[in-house]
């Protein structure tokens, strides 16, 4: 029985997707399903995923969406698959050819209904960890904890039971096309830790086109939805007051890019959001800035 759905958001990057294919066509265990979400692309994803679909070498499902952004294409990931466990790779990565076998091996070994997944490491085209390596002295963790009290730096990779990823959806706003997407993972960091898994799972390679190259733009043209995750992590029980009070700056910037009112009265911190007043207010004024001089 296939337990893994290995899905795929992608929006104008059929330049790209055939790296993900032909490392998906290597993999050692094929004994997955690959869903690829398009995001309303204009370029030719359809007619080049279905030339893959004939070619019939993978178990593969298309669906085409009006764009949403990256997390309406997670949204609708989530509400589709139907495997166990799910990862996603996004359509300018690629995986190592044995990060499937791996993955499924490393969870009927060690997975329960009391785990929520498998973090595993990110690398770059070159093979070099991103960040830092996993601690070998814990077997689980959240993620949370992970970077804010042992200290891991760098992107990971992230493996869910896909009973889990279906709570917590990303909200959607008129006009803006994010949600910082670890909304969902800290929500679920409050009921189950993770396997931690120090295997390269993921081949990461930055585009000029991608979100992670142009988030100061995303702060000023997605407000609302960095406002919700601001707000949301200030509620996060059991975290400290310096990461608070850095989502409360940030709240403040947000709620000026979307021209919200009652910024006080709206804030689950309002203490530390009356601190906070001043340097979001100036944070707003560096994005503008910045935005302004490239």
């Amino acid at each position: 029985m296939t337990i893994l759905t290995i899905f795929t958001p992608t929006y104008n990057r059929a330049y790209t997707l055939h790296k993900c294919y032909e490392s998906l066509k290597r993999q050692s265990n094929k004994d997955f399903i690959w869903l690829i979400i398009d995001d309303g692309s204009s370029d030719n994803t359809e007619e080049l995923v279905s030339n893959w679909i004939d070619e019939n070498v993978l178990t593969i499902r298309y669906y085409r969406q009006e764009n949403q952004g990256m997390h309406g294409a997670h949204n609708t990931a989530y509400s589709m698959i139907d495997t166990e466990l799910n990862v996603c790779i996004d359509s300018d990565d690629y995986m190592p050819y044995d990060a499937v076998e791996k993955i499924v091996s490393f969870w009927k070994e060690n997975g329960s209904e009391d785990i929520g997944g498998i973090i595993g490491l990110d690398c770059n085209i070159r093979g070099e960890i991103l960040g830092t390596e996993l601690p070998k002295f814990i077997k689980t963790s959240t993620l949370f904890n992970l970077y804010n009290k042992n200290g891991v730096k760098g992107d990971k990779k992230l493996v869910y039971r896909t009973k889990l990823t279906k709570k917590y959806p990303y909200p959607l706003y008129k006009n803006e096309k994010l949600v910082p997407l670890s909304y969902k993972y800290f929500m679920l960091d409050q009921e189950y830790e993770m396997l931690l898994m120090n295997e390269a799972l993921c081949c990461v390679e930055y585009l000029p086109d991608g979100s992670s190259l142009n988030i100061l733009k995303q702060y000023k043209v997605s407000p609302k939805g960095f406002k919700f995750y601001r707000m949301e992590m200030m509620k996060l029980p059991n975290t400290p007051l310096l990461f608070k009070f850095k989502q409360a700056v940030h709240y403040v910037s947000s709620s000026l890019f979307a021209e919200s009112k009652g910024v006080l009265r709206h804030s689950p911190q309002k203490l530390l959001t009356l601190i906070a007043l001043p340097f979001g207010f100036i944070l707003n004024k560096y994005i503008t800035a910045k935005l302004e001089g490239k």
